[in-house]
């Protein structure tokens, strides 16, 4: 014998189902209102013109929006920034990831590497699709799935002295997450003559480090502390000492928010100080640096 629904359920269990549908209906209506609420309140001051900025760039934004250190003023001036980060690898990943979805406008990357297998332990940005493709032309196709509204611009090449002053000077902020000290050397000297701040981060099997340089003419460069190349095997990079596969993206994400930081201008940041983080023994430490007053880069190209 066929039974309807009608039949299964009483008048007064229709009635209480469709109270629940309605009360459900009602709460999900004033979360809504009230997660659009929040962002007004976050910025109640402050211009977010539809014509500037989409309702669907508002939507994906709305927790920095909420924020009341960074509200939609701090988000314009992301989605003005022009950042360029050097090194697609382990820590390039995790930064040019959180910048992207962050809404940061213009992201160069500059690196001449192509994936290969042993990348993919900690460059989280690849796959086994990318094998042997060139890094920067993998990040485009990568960040342009998380954010359509921004522009990467790929620079596949390695960074050299004779250009980086004329690649530099079209960015706000310079973001170094490479390997090697050289490449570091290149982009200080840049920085410096150009008076652009640079976030430089580190990586060698359990530890790593991270600070901001040249955020005014008396604070150290990254030559203030480094002066000189590392000896061999003091400090070696991944190919020759491995790495803990966690690791970058612990200090690729401080590099991250340093750079959300520096652009915003809120909180206090890395300047002169250098952050080390040992993940064997979880343990994080801050020391204070300075500018070295017998520093050859500074005395010649930071005195004004």
């Amino acid at each position: 014998m066929d039974v309807t629904f009608s039949q299964i359920i009483s008048p007064q269990g229709a009635f209480l189902v469709g109270l629940i549908c309605a009360i459900f209906l009602y709460i999900r209506m004033l979360r809504r209102m009230s997660a659009k609420s929040r962002i007004k309140l976050a910025t109640p001051t402050e211009e977010i013109s539809s014509a500037r900025m989409s309702e669907t760039e508002l939507d994906r934004y709305s927790r920095h929006i909420m924020l009341r250190e960074i509200g939609g003023q701090g988000q314009s001036k992301l989605r003005n920034a022009k950042v360029l980060v050097i090194g697609a690898g382990g820590l390039g990943s995790p930064v040019l990831s959180y910048l992207s979805a962050a809404g940061v406008g213009t992201i160069g990357v500059i690196d001449d590497d192509l994936v290969s297998l042993s990348n993919l332990q900690r460059q989280v940005l690849f796959d086994e699709d990318h094998l042997d493709y060139p890094k920067v032309f993998a990040v485009k196709d990568k960040i342009k799935k998380l954010n359509p509204f921004i522009e990467i611009l790929p620079f596949n090449r390695r960074l050299t002295e004779a250009e980086a002053e004329v690649l530099f000077i079209e960015f706000d902020l310079i973001i170094d997450g490479c390997d090697n000290f050289l490449t570091r050397q290149i982009a200080n000297l840049a920085c410096v003559k150009l008076k652009k701040p640079l976030i430089s981060g580190a990586i060698s099997q359990w530890e790593g480090q991270v600070s901001l340089f040249n955020e005014t003419k008396k604070s150290a460069c990254y030559s203030c502390i480094f002066p000189v190349q590392p000896a061999d095997g003091l400090a070696p990079n991944c190919a020759e000492g491995g790495v803990m596969g966690a690791l970058p993206g612990i200090i690729g994400s401080v590099m991250a928010s340093e750079a959300i930081k520096n652009i915003t201008g809120v909180g206090e940041n890395l300047n002169d100080k250098l952050l080390i983080f040992d993940a064997l023994n979880s343990e994080f430490n801050k020391i204070n640096v300075s500018k070295n007053p017998n520093c050859e880069i500074c005395k010649v190209h930071h005195e004004t």
